[in-house]
């Protein structure tokens, strides 16, 4: 362990790529003093926040094809679905009766759907939930509208966002660094495609989240290197609510043959993220992919967060990750971690509903 870094990082001082780097390097307790000493920085206390909501995957229909994906399928495969207006109509209203206060829609990039299919679903759904968050589409599925329509990304989010979208999801970055997309995902965004769809939104004045799948083909230089981009971005616009990673999972994709990273290197790179990003206010530790006992180690490591109940969310399952986590389990394991469970909305403001 570097002292001197070790004391810059703890004053709450910017590091250096370089030095984030080296932190790889570090024992995990030496990490998670700073990461809690960041967090209490950014959220002091020891209340955990969490959202009650849908993750509504629209279609697994994607001409993207991407490596590290097990959710894609081909336009007119057996098991190939896309949702109807009715079905997206029930099963938000379902989400409603059982508490959401978020909607997150996201899917495959669909070459049938246009942009006009979108507004209809999100002005349906507006309509029929006036206060519910409208949290959708990742910015490949923004470029992909605008790519089909021969739209602006700016034109893109002008439309959506006056049929009812409130806010992006972070999706589709896994790492921003071009070596690796061109590998795993070579029909996908670039790096710079990703981050002009988040600034321009950000210009809009609309808000949104970063994420970092990891533990597929990266280097911890990359990965320091993608934490670089997003807060570089972060220092340009603020737009930024939160910063979400996740591992890898292998299982039924065709990088099958990668090891999966374990809770280690987990919880090593969410407390260097939380560190490292010293300008994102929420981190988020992730229980769909890591489990619930390794979410509640990363409570120690830096993050505030536990993400959302996401009923229904099909891609990581896909993968052979996540289960159904209600909102009282939510609140059981961060209970029994040793902190206070607060209900948040899509702004991560507490709701005080009993």
């Amino acid at each position: 362990m570097d002292e001197r870094v070790y004391e810059k990082a703890l004053a709450g001082e910017r590091l250096t790529p370089a030095e984030g780097l080296a932190l790889f390097a570090w024992d995990l307790s030496d990490l998670g003093r700073l990461a809690q000493a960041a967090r209490q920085r950014h959220n002091p206390g020891r209340i955990v926040t969490f959202v009650v909501d849908l993750n509504l995957n629209l279609t697994n229909v994607c001409a993207h094809e991407c490596a590290f994906c097990a959710f894609w399928r081909k336009e007119g495969s057996p098991d190939a679905y896309l949702l109807s207006d009715q079905e997206i109509a029930n099963a938000v209203a379902a989400a409603v009766s059982a508490g959401a206060s978020q909607v997150m829609i996201q899917g495959g990039v669909h070459p049938g759907l246009s942009i006009s299919d979108y507004e209809r679903i999100l002005r349906m759904l507006r309509l029929a939930h006036p206060q519910l968050a409208l949290h959708v589409l990742s910015p490949t599925e923004i470029a992909g509208l605008a790519r089909a329509d021969t739209l602006t990304i700016r034109d893109t989010l002008t439309r959506l966002r006056a049929a009812g979208m409130d806010s992006l999801p972070g999706g589709g970055a896994e790492i921003l660094v071009d070596r690796v997309r061109n590998r795993v995902s070579p029909r996908k965004i670039s790096a710079c495609g990703w981050l002009d769809v988040m600034e321009t939104a950000h210009q809009m004045g609309m808000r949104s989240t970063a994420t970092m799948m990891f533990g597929c083909i990266e280097t911890h230089a990359e990965r320091i290197d993608h934490l670089d981009k997003i807060r570089a971005l972060q220092d340009r616009t603020g737009g930024f609510r939160a910063f979400i990673p996740w591992t890898f999972l292998p299982a039924n994709t065709r990088l099958a043959e990668v090891p999966r990273a374990g809770g280690l290197d987990y919880l090593q790179t969410l407390a260097i993220s939380r560190i490292y990003l010293d300008n994102i206010q929420h981190i988020a530790t992730g229980w769909l992919t890591e489990g619930i006992e390794v979410a509640q180690l990363g409570l120690f490591l830096g993050a505030d967060d536990f993400g959302g109940t996401l009923s229904r969310e099909e891609v990581i399952r896909s993968a052979g990750g996540g289960a159904d986590a209600s909102r009282q389990e939510i609140e059981r394991a961060i209970r029994l971690a040793g902190f206070f469970p607060a209900r948040r909305n899509t702004g991560y403001e507490i709701i005080t509903d009993g």
